[in-house]
């Protein structure tokens, strides 16, 4: 298959339990519950997304004919950012990482040396290999992939399907409550703490690259 990467750039993970760990982040073009315009945005399962995934124009981003062509791409990246000792590690992104992240991909990355982590909504089985999983259950759709290493609930949600009760049965082994980004002067940062004050299980995640200026 031909992949489509929307950017792909070295830099530190902003959120969750690997917050502040060197990664190349591959954000992949294209999502199964938005289209990423904003005249679908009031119809979409997931209304509140904050990033572009749509075409293949961004930061090192293009297309990729062969696994072994996106792997060796990712590896540059890593090489010409990272100058000291540490495992090599990308994180699947997007849109929706798993429509592409398929296991000729998993296996040239691994290949490569690269640790692979996902970043996805869970409506899509996560293929074997993939070494850190991190959910991040959107609106009502149905999840498909029930355990992973790390759940990341954007908060608040409306649906009483999203609501951070309906997930701590599953199989994870962290649990994060992540605000949601409503733009400049709107803030959810202290509803959230309040939930994990309350419910311990849960944990703060804030977005650092945003804090820090990172992309």
């Amino acid at each position: 298959m031909t992949y489509s990467v929307k950017e792909a750039f070295y830099t530190l993970q902003g959120e969750g339990a690997q917050t502040g760990r060197a990664a190349v982040f591959l954000r992949f073009a294209g999502c199964n519950l938005w289209n990423g315009l904003e005249q679908g945005r009031a119809s979409a399962v997931c209304r509140f997304c904050d990033t572009d995934f749509v075409g293949t124009d961004g930061p090192g981003g293009g297309k990729f004919t062969t696994p072994g062509d996106l792997a060796a791409h990712v590896q540059a990246l890593w090489q010409a950012g990272a100058r000291g000792a540490g495992r090599p590690y990308v994180v699947c992104t997007g849109g929706e990482p798993l429509l592409q992240l398929d296991p000729p991909l998993i296996g040239a990355l691994h290949e490569a040396g690269f640790e692979i982590a996902i970043e996805s909504n869970g409506t899509l089985a996560a293929p074997a290999g993939i070494d850190w999983i991190c959910i991040s259950p959107k609106g009502r759709a149905p999840l498909a992939q029930l355990r992973g290493d790390e759940l990341k609930l954007v908060f608040p949600q409306d649906e009483a399907e999203a609501q951070p009760g309906c997930f701590e049965a599953l199989d994870f082994q962290h649990f994060f409550l992540q605000p949601r980004d409503d733009g400049p002067g709107v803030s959810h940062v202290a509803a959230a703490a309040d939930y994990c004050l309350k419910n311990p299980k849960w944990r703060l995640s804030l977005q650092t690259h945003k804090l820090t200026g990172l992309p």
